[in-house]
């Protein structure tokens, strides 16, 4: 399919990938198969916003509470996340992709720390598409460490209590340098946020679709962007103020 002739793009698009568990049981297979088949997934979602012109790609990875899971899939998934990271890096890399992570960073053990500052770091100069990987990630996490930030500056003396707005949190997210996200897609048929971008995600399109996400591919992330671009945002007003990228 190729790249969607639409007037609007949005600027960031946040996805919450599930269903990989449940595509293996549906077929027979080990959880881990699923896994697996969502890399790839990830890999040709990462390629097809690049070529619509997204701007800022955000993918659910690993979530703070992901770590209750039994001990063998959080090897598995650990171990899916450092086989991407060291074998796609490179060609992101080449792809003028950026890397960030958001989420909490402290009391990671082992090489997943130091493999995600390196892809960082690596990556830090590019000018395409920024793909945001959230790990570890929490949204009510991030929040109060946001707020903790803030109550040290309070506390310091930096900001007065009567002076805080919702700028000055939305500036200590892990999210800070990022907009917020125009769209935000849930693969599976759940329909809820689990915890994801909650601040940002205030005036977000949100689309749930049935799909399990190792089907996910192109078709559908250029299919969600029309749905999107068909949509009337008015950010509680009566007239569309879009900030998405208008082409054209």
């Amino acid at each position: 399919m190729a790249k969607p002739d639409l007037a609007i793009i949005p600027r960031h698009v946040a996805i919450i990938m599930d269903g990989n568990g449940r595509w293996a049981n549906k077929r027979g297979l080990p959880r881990t198969l699923g896994h697996s088949k969502g890399v790839e997934a990830v890999r040709e979602t990462v390629r097809a916003a690049g070529d619509a012109g997204v701007e800022y790609l955000t993918l659910f990875a690993f979530s703070s509470e992901n770590w209750s899971r039994p001990e063998t899939e959080v090897n598995d998934l650990l171990g899916l996340l450092r086989r991407f990271i060291r074998r796609d890096l490179a060609e992101l890399h080449r792809e003028n992709v950026r890397i960030r992570v958001i989420g909490d960073r402290e009391g990671l053990k082992g090489d997943i720390l130091p493999l995600l500052l390196e892809a960082e770091e690596t990556t830090r100069d590019n000018t395409a598409l920024t793909l945001v990987i959230a790990f570890n990630y929490g949204s009510r996490d991030e929040i109060v460490r946001a707020v903790k930030k803030l109550a040290v500056d309070v506390q310091a003396g930096f900001v007065q209590p009567d002076e805080i707005n919702a700028g000055m949190i939305s500036s200590r997210l892990d999210t800070a340098d990022i907009p917020d996200p125009d769209l935000i897609i849930r693969t599976s048929g759940e329909e809820r946020l689990s915890n994801f971008l909650l601040w940002q995600a205030a005036y977000s399109e949100l689309l749930f679709i049935p799909d399990y996400w190792p089907d996910f591919d192109r078709n559908l992330f250029f299919d969600a962007l029309k749905v999107f671009a068909s949509r009337d945002r008015r950010f509680g007003g009566l007239t569309n103020n879009p900030t998405t990228a208008v082409v054209g």
